[in-house]
């Protein structure tokens, strides 16, 4: 079995990325991070804002942040917290800089409405409070292609389906109950990849909630997956049967086996598995340690080739990532982590750079076209069988691209209208697994 620190001799453009930790002034100091033993990011980044789940008695909160607002955070900075227990997730909306859903020990989801200027007080209302589950609500993830499209999972087995319109809409359910450790959908969003808690990968059809792939449990525990864009594979990250953790690749339309299984080491903490389809490159950040492993895939054997590891003395928490529209492309910035650092209550931003001669002129080779802010569909598209790729957009300065799904004058004047009643807008929610098709209950503020 390889081992991941063993050097890598492929000839790479990445083969001398180097992660920059900010200086301290550029980071957010005294954040009260949640001490939360749950292995999700508390934390979510977008080119606007921060988004940290905070410590707090008697209830659940997290702090909003304008990107730019670095240093020493006050104390008494206003928070949103109409949680009534721990807020357990949160994730800005792709497509509007300034919508973030949270979830919660108190079976709740919340969709958020930040003001342009931020949190200038303590945030108690919600654009709209959706209750449906009877146990805590784990995970929330957006769809990455139509608007106003959000899932949630629980511990209650029920993977739930809010949809931007007042009316339910009928989805066909699962037989089979599962309680989802992950949720991850493809680039068009037509499936989904979970974990669950008998450490299995499952792939389903995310509009009836099918299970179309199943892995066998006998030489890997999963606990985190994802798609691997581009490439046609899903990853996971897990244990083996003798506890070393490990990564491994799979074939989504067949996990009967792995494709590639690599041990990493000893250690106990969760592995991070984050992906960037724009250079393949794969970066993994476990929970507790100091360091932080990146490598680049491909579709030849052996896959997956080390590149190196960024370490820090400071262990991560967990940590956020700045959607690549956000990035410093002038400075060959690639990736960019927000690393929770518990034990110091700091925020760090950790850039990956591509040294570069001639840093300020633009690299097209580095930066490719990628998945922009605009969605691709509507919810109503998506749930009536639509495929659509993301919108793509240049990270080039002052470029502008056509959006490849062009609309009819008939939509333009319905988006006008839409965006009119933005903040009056409505949520329905639809059960998407569990024996009966349930139907979650949208509470007025």
């Amino acid at each position: 079995m390889t081992m991941s620190w063993r050097s890598s001799f492929r000839c790479s453009k990445f083969r001398h990325v180097f992660g920059k930790p900010s200086t301290k002034e550029r980071g957010y100091d005294g954040v009260p991070i949640a001490r939360s033993v749950h292995d999700n990011h508390s934390c979510s980044a977008n080119p606007c804002f921060l988004a940290v789940v905070t410590e707090c008695a008697g209830g659940g909160s997290f702090l909003v942040l304008p990107i730019h607002h670095t240093g020493r955070v006050d104390p008494q900075h206003p928070r949103v917290c109409g949680h009534s227990g721990r807020v357990l997730d949160v994730k800005w909306n792709p497509f509007d800089d300034h919508c973030i859903a949270s979830c919660s020990e108190d079976c709740t989801v919340k969709i958020w409405d930040i003001p342009v200027c931020g949190v200038q007080q303590n945030l108690t209302k919600a654009r709209t409070t959706l209750i449906g589950h009877s146990r805590r609500v784990a995970l929330i993830e957006w769809h990455p292609t139509a608007e106003n499209l959000l899932l949630s999972s629980a511990y209650d087995y029920k993977v739930t389906m809010l949809i931007g319109q007042g009316r339910p809409v009928k989805v066909v359910t699962s037989d089979v109950q599962i309680c989802t450790f992950v949720l991850y959908f493809n680039s068009d969003g037509s499936r989904l990849a979970v974990t669950s808690k008998d450490r299995r990968v499952r792939v389903l059809d995310p509009r009836t909630g099918r299970i179309l792939q199943v892995s066998s449990s006998k030489t890997h525990r999963a606990s985190k997956v994802l798609y691997i864009g581009g490439l046609k594979m899903l990853l996971s990250t897990g244990s083996s049967p003798w506890n070393h953790r490990q990564i491994v690749l799979w074939d989504p339309d067949d996990l009967s086996e792995p494709l590639f299984e690599e041990d990493l080491d000893g250690s106990a903490g969760v592995l991070f598995p984050f992906y960037d389809p724009d250079t393949h490159m794969l970066y993994l950040a476990g929970k507790g340690d100091g360091n932080i492993r990146y490598y680049e895939l491909s579709t030849e054997k052996p896959y997956i080739s080390f590149l190196s590891e960024c370490r820090s003395l400071l262990p991560q928490k967990g940590l956020g990532v700045m959607p690549k529209r956000g990035l410093d492309v002038s400075a060959c910035e690639v990736f960019r982590f927000y690393r929770l650092i518990a034990i110091k209550d700091l925020v760090e931003p950790l850039s990956m750079i591509v040294p570069r001669k001639e840093s300020d002129a633009f690299q097209e080779d580095l930066f490719p076209m990628t998945a922009g802010n605009q969605a691709a569909m509507t919810a109503q598209e998506w749930l009536l069988g639509v495929n659509r790729s993301p919108v793509l957009m240049s990270l080039k300065p002052g470029t502008r691209v056509t959006n490849p799904y062009p609309e009819t004058p008939a939509e333009k004047g319905l988006v006008r209208q839409l965006s009119c009643l933005r903040f009056q807008m409505d949520l329905a929610v639809v059960a998407v697994t569990g024996p009966n098709l349930d139907i979650m209950e949208e509470v007025e503020e």
